[in-house]
Parts: C-alpha cells; sequence; structure tokens
C-alpha cells in the first residue's frame, strides 16, 4: 500500500499477524469498562472521589434501594443536571399525545411499516403451547405465559433512538407482555425528544421516565413510589447502564450485558470495496465502535482501504468516526476463504456481514455471531432499523451462548405435568429404584401411596 490505512492493517502471512488480531480481540473485550479522562473527572465532580464505574453503580443501586425516588431525583439532578420532582419524574400521557399529533406524518408513516414488518417476523418465530399425550390417558403439557411488566432503556446522550423502541417494545407486545415501562435520560434526545415520545405513544407505552443511567435500572428493578417493580430490564446503554443491567441481575431478568457496537465482515475478491467501507462506517460511527474486515484477498483489502478513506471525510461524525477505526478497526489480510470464516466464528460478533460468491455455504461454517447479514444488499443498517429480528444483539464475543433478543424472552415456559393413574403406575419402578438410590424414602413413599398394594409389594 502507498500509505497506511485509516484502521489497522493485519497480515496474517507475517509473523506477528496472529499475535496483532489477538491483541486487537482482546481489547475489544476488555474494553467495557474503560473511561476517558473527562468521564473520570465527572465521576469525581459528581461523588466528591475516584470512583471506578462499577463502585459508582454499587452505590447508586444500594441509594435507589433504600431511598427510591428521592435517590433517583438526586441522582437525575447532579449527573445529568435536570431538577425534577416527583410528579414531573413521569411524562404525562398529554405530553405523549401531543408529540404523536405534532410529529411529521412520514416519520409515523414509517414507524407503523417498520412495526408491522418486526410483528410478522416476531410472530412467526413465537414459542406455542405443546401437548404430548401419553399412553395411560394423562398428558404432559409445557405452556407459555408473557412477563407481566417489562423496563425498556432508551439511550439519549448523542442521538435520538426510536428504533430502540421499535426493536424492543414490539417484540414484548407480540409476547404479550402487560405492561411496558420506558426509560430515557431527560436530554433533547431522551425523554424530551419528540420522535422518542411518539413513538412510545404510538405503540402503546403510557408509563415514560425522564432518568437514564443507572438510577433509572435501579429504579425498574427495585421499584419506587408511582413505579412498581418490573419482571425483566432489557435495552442499550452506555458503561454505567450496562454495569447496572449486570448488578440487578437477578432481582430481575435482563436481556444482556451489552458494549459497544460491532461488526465483522468475511468478503472474497467478489464483494464490492465501497458497500464493505460503507458498513465499516456505520458501525464506527457508534464512537465506540468496532469494525474488521477478515479477506483473503489483499486487491480488495487495498480498495476497502481507499474507500474508507474516501467516505469518512464526508460524514458528519467524521472525528468520532475515525477514532473508533484508529482504535477499534481492522482490515485483516487472512491466508484463506477458510480461514476468514473460522476466524469469524471465534471473533463471535454481534453483527456479521457475509459478501461472498456464496453467502449461504460460508454461514454454514460460522456457527457464532448475533445476526447474520448475507450477500450485498444486507447491510446491518436493514437489521438496525427496519428488517424485522430485534437489533438487540450479544456483543464482544458473548454470542458464543447469548442470542439477540426476541419475543420468546418475554415468555416464561412452565411445564405441566397432568398423569393419569396408568402412567403413574408406569412411572413407579423407575421412580423408586431412583428415590432408593438417592436415598429419600419419602419421594418414594409418596408415589406409593397412590399405587394398589399389589405394586408397592
Amino acid at each position: 500500500m502507498n500509505q497506511p490505512p485509516l484502521c489497522q492493517w493485519i497480515d496474517l502471512a507475517t509473523p506477528d499477524g496472529l499475535a496483532r488480531l489477538e491483541a486487537l480481540r482482546q481489547t475489544l473485550v476488555s474494553q467495557g469498562e474503560m473511561v476517558s479522562p473527562a468521564g473520570r473527572q465527572r465521576t469525581i465532580d459528581v461523588f466528591g472521589e475516584p470512583l471506578t464505574p462499577r463502585q459508582v453503580v454499587e452505590r447508586i443501586c444500594r441509594d435507589v434501594h433504600e431511598r427510591g425516588i428521592d435517590a433517583v431525583l438526586d441522582y437525575t439532578r447532579r449527573i445529568d443536571g435536570a431538577s425534577l420532582t416527583r410528579e414531573s419524574l413521569f411524562v404525562p400521557a398529554d405530553a405523549l399525545a401531543a408529540a404523536h399529533r405534532g410529529i411529521e406524518p412520514g416519520f409515523l408513516a414509517a414507524v407503523r411499516r417498520i412495526k408491522e414488518r418486526v410483528e410478522r417476523f416476531q410472530e412467526a418465530i413465537l414459542a406455542k403451547d405443546v401437548s404430548v399425550p401419553l399412553a395411560g390417558g394423562g398428558r404432559l403439557r409445557q405452556r407459555y405465559l408473557p412477563l407481566d411488566r417489562v423496563g425498556v432503556c432508551v439511550p439519549g446522550g448523542a442521538a435520538a433512538y426510536p428504533s430502540t423502541l421499535l426493536m424492543t417494545v414490539v417484540p414484548a407486545n407480540v409476547a404479550g407482555v402487560g405492561e411496558i415501562v420506558v426509560v430515557a435520560p431527560p436530554t433533547k434526545f431522551g425523554s424530551e425528544n419528540p420522535h422518542v415520545l411518539a413513538t412510545c405513544h404510538e405503540l402503546g407505552v403510557k408509563t415514560v421516565l425522564r432518568a437514564g443511567g443507572a438510577q433509572a435500572v435501579a429504579a425498574m428493578a427495585y421499584g419506587i413510589e408511582g413505579l412498581p417493580r418490573v419482571d425483566m430490564v432489557v435495552g442499550p446503554g452506555n458503561l454505567f447502564v450496562a454495569i447496572a443491567k449486570e448488578h440487578v441481575y437477578g432481582d430481575v431478568a435482563i436481556d444482556s450485558i451489552a458494549g459497544p457496537s460491532e461488526i465483522v465482515i468475511v468478503a472474497d475478491e467478489s464483494a464490492n470495496p465501497d458497500f464493505i467501507a460503507a458498513d465499516m462506517l456505520a458501525q464506527a460511527e457508534h464512537s465506540p465502535g468496532s469494525a474488521i474486515l477478515l479477506t483473503a484477498s489483499s486487491k480488495l483489502a487495498e480498495r476497502v482501504a481507499a474507500a474508507v478513506e474516501t467516505r469518512v471525510a464526508i460524514l458528519e461524525r467524521s472525528d468520532l468516526t475515525r477514532q473508533s477505526l484508529e482504535r477499534f478497526g481492522a482490515i485483516v489480510v487472512t491466508r484463506s476463504d477458510d480461514e476468514s470464516a473460522r476466524l469469524a466464528d471465534e471473533l463471535a460478533a454481534e453483527h456479521l456481514s457475509i459478501d461472498t460468491r456464496n453467502p449461504e455455504a460460508t454461514l454454514a461454517t460460522i456457527r457464532h455471531a448475533g445476526a447474520a447479514f448475507l450477500g450485498p444488499y444486507s447491510p446491518v443498517a436493514a437489521g438496525d432499523y427496519a428488517a424485522g429480528p430485534s437489533h438487540v444483539l450479544p456483543t464482544g464475543g458473548t454470542a458464543r451462548f447469548a442470542a439477540g433478543l426476541n419475543a420468546n424472552h418475554f415468555l416464561r415456559g412452565g411445564s405441566v405435568i397432568e398423569l393419569a393413574r396408568a402412567d403413574l403406575n408406569e412411572l413407579a419402578d423407575d421412580i423408586r429404584t431412583l428415590a432408593d438410590t438417592e436415598g429419600l424414602t419419602a419421594h418414594r413413599r409418596s408415589v406409593e401411596a397412590r399405587l394398589p398394594p399389589a405394586r408397592n409389594a
């Protein structure tokens, strides 16, 4: 190459190639609690001492658990600079309705179309009750019941995210959740944003809190005056939201502990370098956001690097996007297409984009990814905004064991055992054997009490 690319250039044919890729992977996994100097100073200003992010969250959650709504109001004032009252902490219904009336019709039309797409997909994958008949006349069932109350975190720091509402609230509605609570920071991009409020109203959300961060997560998890505790907390957020969700897990369910957004692209020489560059920049503009290309074609790699340089210059968030690419971006030249797929599987990224001659065949060799996007006309942005599956996905390699949010996360499965006498007779000997082996004779006798004397001999 004539000049170094904006993001790291890693050639796996060189002696240090694999080591450099591993170092990048460790950076992506460990960046979860990295705080900028400005962030550290902000913590000192608010708390009077240099606490770690985890210590900050533990203190906030403890205070909200003990002091309730007063602690939420206190931290909202100290951290967000918003002086709210017990009444103004909740967005009134008429404000939601007013935002809905005043929003541009084109936006509402788009929301309704996306809502229909998400509903169609989520309804198709929704778990259904199952009944298995038994020979003796009884039956075994698995039934699915929706959660009573769910809390949704909506970010509001650098941009407004009505898409987050669509990708969390709609699956919950499809599952039949009884009540959905939304929290968003009291900013122009959060609970003061007309697009966010109009989307809440369109989706039937009636409870919206002007609060963000750990204090909002704790309020939903523990309950405060005017807000009973929820059963599950979902949705993205900053570092403090992620740690707070981890902290309250066990008191409530959570979807995941998400980190910065990421994409891994597997491509061969048939791919369009302009498309790939555009997708890499789309993730990097999250800032932080990671974008990694894996390709065995050095010619494609060079063309992508050039396209990234050309495209980044015209972005509105050009400086932030450059910073992301410099820290968390990489163009990796592998030794074969098979190696590209193997490394993508090991990285287990949030978003996996496959742009090869046969994307389906490539996907068949990759087990681990939050969501896969096949072919040149399936950009990640389509999944982020409109396609149907939720954009709330596992990050930081956790796609090895975690799945993206969907309607089934809002269901609580439970088994129902209904035996006839003949069915219990059939099971009795096996129950007796295991109960005696484990020394739990009362278990055995609870069965024998229901059997005729001849079966107890």
